[in-house]
């Protein structure tokens, strides 16, 4: 039985918002899935004219923020639309889709991935406190799930739980993805980590027998 439906992963959904939609009706269709909108969630790494599109929507679904990042400077690093689509304009986008509901009681849910030494600091914790103080949210923790050649690294337990505390202090709501799969590689990000890895891998050999068509 499928209870909830989050769109998200490799891809962008409101980049495809024809397609996109298309599932969401045919999951909510009592012919379909049949899953009510409360249950069906939209992830979005900040494409604000997609959220104001889906504010015209009259089949209301959840909203879901990849943050990331407390500040403009180290999400223009990585979520780099950021650099588009700022984080004060992201937030009133969002809280704009809000208000078009009718059942006023929704949040839009934070996402925000825990990179070690990149983002996960108490200080960090502190300053997305203070950006989100008083805004209807709920915060996701995502700790990240490493994988060769990403330049990333898994933060620490302790690290997590420190970043949780002062959220949770703050008085947020706050969630920690657990993760399943990471023991074979097959953990969320992973997956398109190897296949990466090997395709580069590939190009390099082709590029040693002077077989350049991958890397033009």
């Amino acid at each position: 039985v499928i209870s909830n439906v989050v769109m998200m992963g490799m891809g962008e959904p409101l980049l495809n918002y024809e397609a996109m939609w298309q599932a969401v009706e045919t999951w909510n269709d009592h012919q379909g899935f049949n899953i009510g909108a409360r249950k069906i969630t939209i992830s979005t790494a900040g494409v604000i004219p997609g959220i104001e599109q889906l504010a015209q929507e009259t089949f209301q679904v959840g909203l879901a923020i990849s943050l990331h990042a407390p500040n403009d400077a180290l999400r223009n690093e990585i979520v780099p639309i950021n650099r588009k689509y700022p984080i004060a304009r992201l937030l009133a986008s969002a809280k704009a889709y809000l208000d078009a509901q009718t059942d006023k009681k929704r949040v839009v849910t934070i996402e925000y991935t825990l990179l070690a030494g990149v983002n996960d600091s108490v200080e960090q914790a502190r300053e997305l406190a203070e950006l989100l103080r008083d805004y209807p949210c709920k915060i996701n923790l995502i700790p990240f799930n490493d994988f060769p050649n990403s330049g990333y690294q898994r933060p620490s337990g302790n690290a997590v739980t420190r970043f949780w505390q002062v959220l949770v202090d703050a008085g947020f709501v706050v969630t920690v993805r657990t993760t399943r799969g990471d023991d074979i590689d097959a953990a969320c990000g992973q997956l398109v980590g190897e296949v990466v890895d090997r395709t580069r891998r590939s190009a390099r050999h082709r590029a040693g027998r002077g077989d350049h068509s991958l890397l033009q």
